[in-house]
């Protein structure tokens, strides 16, 4: 049975490209990587304006994070990527360099959204 109030991720990353959040980024060398203008990013050009954490419906160990992303580019996306068992070690080095003062937790969606 679907639960019609549940929330995945591609509501959400549909909700923030109708905000301007079109780029995605991935992770590649060590950097995150911009799959609109193929720019790389250390962890100093990058705010992470939200986050957002998802468990599978049906298994609860398939988790994954949504990070709403700006660079200092003025480049404007989303990151999806593996949570708990399934995540990605290097990345999640890679966002621990990302500096305090980079990290908000703003919601620009609007709040019937979450």
């Amino acid at each position: 049975m679907e639960n019609k109030y549940a929330k995945h991720e591609t509501n959400y990353i549909n909700s923030y490209e109708n905000l301007g959040y079109t780029d995605s980024y991935r992770f590649v060398n060590n950097q995150l990587r911009s799959t609109k203008t193929d720019t790389n990013y250390t962890p100093k050009e990058i705010t992470i304006i939200k986050e957002h954490r998802y468990e599978g419906m049906s298994n609860p160990s398939d988790m994954s994070m949504l990070y709403v992303i700006e660079t200092t580019d003025g480049g404007k996306g989303t990151l999806l990527t593996g949570y708990g068992p399934s995540a990605n070690t290097e990345l999640y080095e890679f966002l621990d360099k990302i500096p305090e003062e980079n990290i908000k937790d703003e919601n620009v969606l609007p709040p019937d959204a979450d």
